[in-house]
């Protein structure tokens, strides 16, 4: 299987010019093109009730149609009796133990579309529970096994402006009619336009199937679907509010009676709680959220409150970014949540006990994300760091130290390859703010040479680097990069305070981080000043044209997916809430959205910049790349490129395409490289 995805690899790639491969002229091996459709994933792991069994996602690469795929596997939790539960080219994923370790719950498209199917954990037999029209999410169990809740979209068929056309023969062929939009929002990167409705909460008979029973009704949304430990009460988050479009994710917890289908509203601020977790004992309700203080981008906070709304507290607040996976301890005791900080990820717990603070369950410089656990006590998650990618593992949470790898699924494709190293690098801004960040060095790095640099910026904006496995930074060093990612002002995982430094100013000081950055990183010694290049994607490609609106320091930049003219993004994308990111609206104070805009300063642009994006892009429209391109191929002051990647959204799809940013970034930085930076650290892999 492996063989036959690198032949077609080559095939894929054949446009780009070849060059001879470096382990041939420097004796080793380096992670270089062939490896990106080698490499597999592991994800959603999940512990048995009772602790001795892991099951999880094993994804791949189906080179043949040019997707990814996934099946169903378990191992012991001693790492033993590793077993593959489904096959086939389909995406079987999100299983879900039921909570008698019986039977397994998951999502398959293998009958044509993504439906909710079951299997007996000792037969391994299947059944198919639904068949909706629309893909299933949000499985829940209920606590005696019998009923699985889910959530489901349904179309609004009501006509918006009914018309209706004479009478025409039988036979005529018609044009398509037309669609009528009547909401603030009509389409949705990733699926596209999307029809009126809503999403609504159901539960099926976790055996026999059939009809599943509508749960939510009304023109609102719900999700988060969360049963009380009787099983008589679903807990859903929704905004159940008039005109909840405009109400900027106001959403509250609400407790549905499963016998009266009665609503009850259990929170009523002004902010949105979400994500509703019932304690096994009853006695509690977890769930997130923040009080509405008009920023940017708001973190979130982990509350607590009786299944009747009552005696609700902050539980753990003013956290260095929200909490994830919330997860009750089996004895009802706390709650277990993931947090992003500083670049890691890690495990918490807080108690139910008031004033007791949050403890940290696990350390270490890496990424532990998916965290599931037993009813003993015994943990699986997906850890990943910088030099490997995520693996499966397990630990009992009363002593993480002693976490052990269960499945590595790429050990076999990187164990004889060079993994570049990285080290931590921090940069003192202009105005004195600490910034953090990561320096990759080339994987064949030699302390006498100066190489070239990568600064790649992330997204978001508000997210947050990490220390986990990326490929495409290690293929860049294999081919005698640097490569250095930071986490400037606006990033998550340092607390609200770093997230607000570019409250209405973005971009801005940012910039001003990002070059920090690449000054510390110059002072290392080894880096070549004279061969620096820059590229992001989404809130990276806007940092990356307004960088080279703003400095010439950069021999090449890729801007991709961005923003370049926030007068008409905000009413272009595919939402309304970057309306908010502003003080006005753009009739109002159109000049303050062209200072924020790379477009206002493409004149200054002398940087040789592409600009890549997908065809169907509707987070960050084609448009706006067509307008930067536009300018910049008409000021003829700098060298400039359009790539356009075919039906393709914001996040690509396809196996193929996601290889061919990265060739396409490398082929136009090498384009520009001096030719003395070439000579003395040539590359490979073009």
């Amino acid at each position: 299987m492996r063989t036959t995805r690198v032949v077609v690899a080559a095939v894929v790639i054949a446009v780009v010019v070849s060059a001879p491969r470096a382990e041939q002229a420097r004796g080793g091996k380096y992670i270089d093109k062939s490896t990106f459709f080698e490499m597999e994933s592991v994800s959603d792991p999940q512990m048995s009730p009772d602790g001795t069994t892991v099951l999880f996602s094993r994804g791949f690469v189906d080179i043949m149609k040019d997707q990814s795929a996934s099946n169903l596997w378990v191992i012991g939790v001693d790492g033993t009796r590793l077993r593959q539960l489904t096959d086939g080219t389909w995406n079987d994923a999100s299983p879900v133990w039921s909570p008698d370790g019986k039977r397994i719950a998951f999502f398959s498209n293998r009958s044509g579309s993504t439906q909710l199917h079951v299997m007996w954990a000792d037969t391994r037999e299947m059944s198919q529970l639904t068949r909706v029209e629309r893909a299933p999410g949000g499985v829940r169990w209920s606590p005696d096994s019998s009923q699985i809740a889910f959530t489901a979209f349904l179309p609004d068929d009501t006509p918006v402006l009914p018309v209706r056309l004479p009478p025409v023969p039988r036979g005529a062929q018609l044009a398509r009619g037309a669609v009528v939009v009547d909401r603030p929002s009509w389409a949705s990167d990733g699926s596209g336009p999307t029809v009126k409705g809503f999403t609504h909460v159901f539960t099926v008979d976790a055996t026999v199937g059939g009809t599943p029973r509508q749960v939510t009704t009304g023109a609102f949304s719900h999700n988060g679907p969360s049963w009380s430990a009787d099983g008589k009460t679903m807990f859903v988050s929704g905004i159940r509010k008039p005109d909840a479009e405009y109400l900027r994710g106001d959403s509250e917890i609400y407790a549905i009676n499963l016998d009266t289908l009665a609503v009850t509203t259990l929170t009523d601020r002004a902010g949105p709680d979400s994500g509703p977790q019932a304690s096994p004992d009853g006695r509690w309700v977890a769930y997130t959220g923040y009080d509405q203080q008009n920023f940017t981008s708001h973190l979130a906070s982990l509350f607590i409150m009786d299944p009747a709304g009552g005696r609700k507290r902050t539980w753990a607040g003013a956290l260095p970014s929200s909490p994830s996976n919330v997860e009750w301890a089996p004895d009802g005791s706390g709650v277990f949540y993931s947090m992003q900080e500083a670049g890691e990820e890690n495990t918490y717990f807080v108690a139910a006990d008031l004033g007791v603070p949050p403890r940290k369950m696990t350390t270490g410089a890496h990424v532990l994300t998916s965290v599931s656990m037993a009813n003993n006590g015994m943990a699986a998650a997906i850890r990943g760091n910088v030099t490997s990618p995520g693996a499966l593992v397990s630990f009992p949470m009363s002593k993480p130290s002693a976490m052990t790898v269960l499945v590595d699924v790429n050990k076999d494709v990187l164990g004889d390859r060079v993994i570049a190293p990285v080290e931590e690098i921090w940069a003192t801004s202009s105005d004195g703010l600490r910034v953090q960040g990561w320096l990759m060095k080339p994987a064949n790095f030699d302390p006498a040479k100066k190489y070239p640099m990568v600064l790649w910026i992330h997204g978001g904006p508000w997210s947050m680097y990490s220390v986990n496995w990326n490929w495409a930074y290690q293929n860049f060093a294999a081919n005698g990069y640097a490569v250095l990612w930071t986490n400037p002002r606006g990033s998550t995982g340092y607390g609200q305070d770093f997230v607000n430094g570019i409250q209405h100013s973005y971009p801005g000081k940012d910039y001003d981080d990002l070059m920090a950055s690449v000054d510390a990183a110059v002072a290392k010694g080894w880096i070549d000043s004279s061969n620096l290049f820059v590229c992001g994607g989404s809130g990276g490609g806007v940092l990356t044209a307004w960088i080279v609106g703003h400095t010439d320091r950069f021999r090449a930049a890729v801007s991709m997916r961005p923003v370049i003219n926030w007068h008409s993004f905000v009413g272009t994308t595919d939402g309304t809430s970057w309306y908010h990111q502003f003080r006005k609206y753009p009739w109002e104070d159109p000049m303050e959205y062209a200072l924020r805009s790379p477009l206002h300063y493409v004149g200054n642009v002398t940087t040789p910049t592409m600009v890549m994006t997908g065809e169907a892009d509707l987070r960050t429209p084609m448009a706006q790349s067509e307008e930067y391109y536009r300018a910049l191929k008409v000021l003829r002051k700098a060298d400039t490129l359009l790539v356009r990647m075919p039906d393709e959204f914001h996040g690509w799809r396809r196996p193929s395409h996601q290889l061919l940013q990265q060739l396409y970034l490398m082929a136009w930085f090498e384009k520009y490289r001096t030719p003395g930076s070439k000579a003395a650290v040539p590359a490979f892999d073009k």
